[in-house]
């Protein structure tokens, strides 16, 4: 069973970042090979990231892109240009960018459709907000968020054409922690939505667990049935506290 450990960098990082880096790359040397790592940095740091990653266990992944190729689009990036920066990956649907810039699920599900075309992975995000748990349709949230921003069909129907990241939104950088019993059951949830989907492949699309996640909890989250792994905030800026996840994963992968 592989284990994904994805960091979101977010709008966060210059230059000498690039050090932590550096320092994840000479430690994931030492990972078990089961064990996925991937840094998603700012738009600004993926060309340099993926120069400092090349021939290492660590990949590089872009945070947005946009749904057409090219255009009069300012400000703006294509799947392409993430490819073509050294991007394997990206993330899409991210709860800041449906509550800042108000994406929509239809816009999640066209800009997959453009990771697809430039031979990237999407990493499809999903959660609900406290006060959608709190009215108990965190499921039937989760549920509509699915259904909008996953395309029909798979491009060429293998696991590497998609990641799934189940992030309940008011976790998200606030120390806050589902309990067990919470993550399992909404993975199981997003599981079966997928093989509903698609078939046997959506028995094995990672489905990545987001929010507050850090090395005290990454085990215990991690050993979680239909958890694959983690989609790491503010933990991933340094090396030594991503790392420490990226061993909780290791061990997960012995349970």
């Amino acid at each position: 069973m592989m284990k994904w450990v994805i960091g979101n960098w977010k709008m966060n990082g210059l230059g000498a970042a690039l050090t932590e880096v550096e320092k994840i790359a000479e430690g994931a040397a030492a990972q078990r090979p089961e064990v996925v790592l991937m840094i998603c940095p700012p738009a600004t740091l993926v060309a340099s990231m993926a120069d400092k990653c090349a021939a290492t266990a660590v990949s590089v992944g872009g945070q947005d892109c946009h749904a057409a190729e090219s255009g009069a689009h300012t400000g703006d990036i294509a799947a392409e240009m993430l490819a073509d920066a050294g991007a394997v990956a990206v993330i899409l649907g991210h709860s800041e960018r449906r509550t800042d810039h108000g994406e929509t699920s239809q816009e999640v599900r066209a800009k997959t459709h453009a990771a697809w075309r430039a031979g990237l992975t999407p990493i499809v995000c999903v959660g609900e907000t406290e006060a959608e748990r709190d009215a108990g349709r965190a499921e039937a949230v989760v549920e509509e968020q699915l259904a909008a921003s996953l395309p029909d069909t798979l491009p060429d129907q293998t696991r590497e054409d998609l990641i799934v990241a189940y992030e309940p939104v008011w976790a998200i950088g606030t120390g806050r922690v589902p309990t067990d019993a919470d993550i399992s059951a909404m993975h199981l949830k997003v599981r079966q939505h997928l093989e509903a989907r698609y078939g046997k492949v959506g028995s094995a699309v990672p489905i990545l667990y987001g929010g507050s996640m850090k090395p005290e909890n990454a085990g215990a989250i991690m050993a979680i049935a239909h958890v694959d792994g983690g989609l790491v905030g503010g933990a991933s800026l340094k090396a030594d506290s991503f790392l420490a996840i990226a061993a909780a994963a290791a061990m997960a992968t012995n349970g």
